[in-house]
């Protein structure tokens, strides 16, 4: 199984970066962990028509970066971290991991948008929309969100105890 993350922007913070590290060479016992970071659009103006434009160019980024790397998508799992996407618990997510680790998934793929958020129905072939929170998190700082719970998760599938 590999997992990639896919997302809009570059982590700018050392502590993040830190923290990022840290959990991806947790990950990489379980499993080949990928981050993938396209080019956040650069906004001039936080007006509707900029903001509108952001998100259309970052969405068309994410789906032509699938559309050119994937040739055989039927066997990946796109999952789209969106504030409108159902909120599970970490233990509905281990099962979630689970069920699509034995259903022939090669790789998950995990998309985070960015400080705008994405056109979540532009986004081709996605299988779920996960929502952490009803809270708006930046973007940067979710990332590490992300990749704690893809530890716990993969700690969970090993039956490792994993520190609360």
């Amino acid at each position: 199984m590999k997992i990639t993350i896919l997302c809009i922007g570059k982590i700018k913070e050392k502590y993040l970066n830190d923290a990022i590290n840290e959990y991806k060479k947790r990950i990489e016992r379980f499993v080949k962990l990928n981050i993938v970071e396209l080019k956040e659009f650069s906004i001039l103006n936080e007006n509707e028509s900029s903001i509108k434009e952001a998100k259309s160019t970052e969405t068309d980024l994410i789906n032509k970066y699938i559309e050119n790397n994937y040739n055989k998508i039927n066997d990946k799992y796109i999952i789209l971290l969106d504030i409108h996407g159902k909120q599970i618990d970490t233990n509905e997510f281990a099962s979630m991991y689970n069920d699509i680790k034995n259903n022939s998934c090669s790789e998950i793929i995990f998309i985070i948008g960015g400080s705008h958020g994405l056109n979540r129905t532009d986004i081709k072939n996605v299988n779920y929309y996960l929502s952490f929170s009803k809270f708006t998190f930046p973007h940067q700082l979710f990332r590490v969100i992300l990749i704690e719970q893809i530890y716990r998760i993969l700690k969970i599938d090993n039956n490792e105890s994993y520190h609360k």
